[in-house]
This record gives structure tokens, sequence and C-alpha cells, in this order.
């Protein structure tokens, strides 16, 4: 019976390693740049040693990886399933709601991402080749249908994708700048639904789906 139960707690030991060395990695990335962060600052600040490290990841360009990857799967799971039935509006709402949440709650993410993009997204070129220019096609396939249906104003589909992910984006990216500006030391409770009705709005009057 024992024997049973121990896989599941050294499963559960891995996962909870695992995620606080990349929770550590993404603030040391942020702070440091890839080429300024060292698996001993990430190590010093998971709280974990250095060999704990090494042992899950093997070296600092892998604990990378794992923190782009991390990234990559949390936006996957919350923008990957519009669906032609949704329609149009109900689509535009569900991307807008889900990046605004994404941006507020994990800042650093979205912050490690652009990090990589301005730095030449050297560790995401065969992402950004295969899969995220197959997403944004298939996406722009599915508003260009909306478009010729009338269901929706005639807008350019791909830029409209990226106003979308730059404007939810903006803030996380740049929060600090947002925060300064407004005068406070953090965002509030109410921030996430202001500007997520703010942005839905302005954008479904553009696409011409609400009056």
């Amino acid at each position: 019976m024992n024997e049973t139960k121990k896989p599941n707690k050294q499963g559960r030991i891995r996962a909870e390693s695992e995620l606080k060395i990349i929770t550590a990695a993404q603030e040391e990335f942020i702070l440091q740049g890839y080429g300024g962060a060292t698996v001993q600052s990430i190590a010093d600040r998971s709280g974990l040693p250095k060999a704990n490290i090494l042992y899950y990841f093997k070296n600092k360009e892998n604990i990378y990886h794992a923190v782009l990857e991390r990234t990559l799967n949390m936006w996957d799971q919350a923008i990957g399933d519009i669906d032609p039935e949704h329609g149009p509006k109900v689509a535009i709402e569900k991307f807008i709601a889900a990046k605004v949440k994404i941006s507020f709650e994990h800042p650093g993410a979205s912050k490690i991402y652009a990090m990589e993009i301005i730095q030449g997204a050297q560790h995401l070129k065969e992402f950004t080749r295969t899969y995220q220019r197959q997403w944004v096609r298939e996406k722009a396939k599915l508003f260009q249908q909306w478009i010729d249906n009338g269901e929706m104003k005639n807008v350019d589909p791909v830029n409209l994708i990226f106003l979308i992910w730059s404007s939810t984006q903006h803030y996380a990216d740049f929060e600090t700048q947002i925060l300064q500006i407004m005068n406070r030391a953090d965002y509030e409770e109410d921030d996430i639904s202001h500007v997520t009705q703010f942005l839905t709005d302005i954008i479904l009057r553009g696409c011409g789906l609400i009056d």
C-alpha cells in the first residue's frame, strides 16, 4: 500500500520543486536578463540547493525553455478555444477577458515573453515560425469567415489579433509605467474587470459588433 502512494508523493514533490524553480527563474531572467542570470542566483532565489536545480533541469538554457513553455501553455489554454460556433462577439469577449486576466495575475509570464521577442526570439524562433504562425492564420481565417458572412465589419483579421495582444499585454509589460502614472503601488481588485470592459467595448465597437 505504501508503494502505491510513494510515486504520487514523489511526483508531487517534483512538481512543486519544478514550479518553485521556474517561478524563481522567471524573476531572475526578468531582472538580470538571460545573460545575467545564473543557476546559482536562481537557486538562491528559489531557496533550493544548486544541485537540486541541475538535477531537474541540467542547465540554465533548459530552465529558460521551461519558463517560456509555461507562459506559452498558459496562453494557449486561455485563448486556444475560439470556436466558429461562438460567433465573433463572444469569441472576442473571451479572447480579451482571458488575456487581461493573465496579464494582471501573471505579469511576469508576459514580461519574460516580451523580453525574449525584443531580443530576437532566439529561443522561440521555431515556435513563432510553426505553432504561433499557424495559430494566427487559423484565427484570422475564422474572423475572415465571419466578415464574409456579414457578421462583423470588414477589418484586417491579423491586425485585429495584434491589437488584442498588444492592448491586453500592455498592462503586464508596462506595469511599472502604468502604476507610476496612476500614482499607485499596485493594481487594485476591480482593475481586471474595468480594463476588460473598456477594451472589449472599444474593440467590439470598432468591429461593428455593438452600437
